[in-house]
């Protein structure tokens, strides 16, 4: 995987439109005017659908009033294959299914993994705040099962391989959240709602969680250069995707608060969670990851040394091929335990 520049300078394009004055702005990424309108600056580049090392992708529509879809990546197995729903990164707010960084990293985990991926392209924030994304995650799961129900000629090349009995929930950084949040909903509330699926697993890479209180590693961790995910970044994400009104103590920020329904109520599949050493959110994912142990869940926690946030898929650390590799081993045995 070729090593994406994370330096927005680089990226930025000359002559804003008169649009008044700048109220947000993540450097390169997104920036927000007074008029409410938005603009993201193409700082990562989009991959076509190819096959890429005998995995075949292509987009799918799922509902065309909110713009939902899908990138399907399925491998050349003669099997049938784990299906795993994949929520990418971008604090709520930028991204897409369609990014090549993405699109290389899911295409090489479907490939290792021997699993069928859908890579979701979800509303983002600030025009579509929380709980958007989690519906959209709701409404696929739920796409999948009616079109598994309904043995739809146009989606056979992928649901023939698929073995409904292993659904993973999968995700980066507000992908993660992502991922949490729909597995509650979708698992804890009636596991047969999204019959004949069984969710077996979730996986929440480097998951964007906060809180009103600062940790330790959001205060002082030595990040990598041009890092991800910076404090004022990951602030200004929150302030960007949250409901209007509301603090980093909210559930969807912050699923250890002091109010948010207990991880021992909730009905969850076995969990991995994946955590980078360098990243400023190392702490508060070991205190969920251990939150969920503590509360009698199954978990799985990984930590990945010498590198940051998002270094997956960014590759911007000398330890970066390594380390995703490692990861790459970790969740195959995960998905095909």
């Amino acid at each position: 995987m070729a090593a994406i520049s994370f330096n927005p300078r680089l990226n930025v394009q000359g002559g804003r439109k008169n649009h008044g004055v700048v109220v947000e702005e993540i450097e390169g990424l997104i920036r927000i005017y007074g008029d409410g309108q938005v603009e993201r600056p193409p700082i990562i580049p989009s991959a076509p659908c190819m096959v890429t090392n005998g995995v075949v992708s292509k987009d799918v529509a799922i509902e065309k009033f909110t713009n939902l879809w899908t990138r399907i990546y399925v491998p050349s197995y003669s099997s049938k294959m784990p299906l795993l729903v994949y929520f990418h990164g971008g604090g709520f707010c930028v991204g897409s299914a369609s990014w090549r960084c993405y699109h290389e990293f899911l295409a090489a985990l479907a490939s290792k993994a021997g699993c069928i991926i859908l890579s979701l392209n979800y509303r983002l924030a600030p025009e579509n705040r929380l709980p958007a994304a989690y519906d959209d995650g709701i409404n696929t799961l739920m796409w999948v099962k009616q079109e598994a129900r309904n043995g739809a000629n146009e989606h056979k090349w992928w649901l023939n391989q698929c073995r409904y009995s292993s659904l993973f929930l999968a995700g980066d950084s507000a992908g993660a959240n992502i991922a949490y949040n729909v597995a509650i909903r979708s698992y804890g509330i009636s596991g047969s709602s999204i019959k004949p699926l069984i969710l077996k697993g979730i996986i929440l890479i480097q998951p964007f969680f906060g809180g009103e209180e600062r940790t330790i590693s959001e205060m002082h961790a030595a990040q990598p250069p041009n890092s991800a995910l910076t404090l004022s970044v990951f602030d200004t994400y929150w302030r960007l995707s949250l409901p209007l009104g509301v603090n980093r103590d909210h559930p969807w920020c912050n699923p250890l608060a002091e109010g948010a329904t207990t991880l021992r109520e909730l009905k969850l599949p076995g969990a991995m969670v994946c955590i980078s050493e360098m990243d400023i959110l190392k702490d508060r994912n070991l205190e969920f990851s251990n939150a969920l142990a503590s509360a009698g869940k199954w978990v799985e926690t990984r930590m990945y040394k010498g590198v940051g946030h998002a270094f997956q898929i960014l590759h911007n650390s000398q330890f970066s091929q390594i380390r995703t590799q490692e990861m790459m081993s970790h969740l195959k045995a995960f998905i095909n335990q």
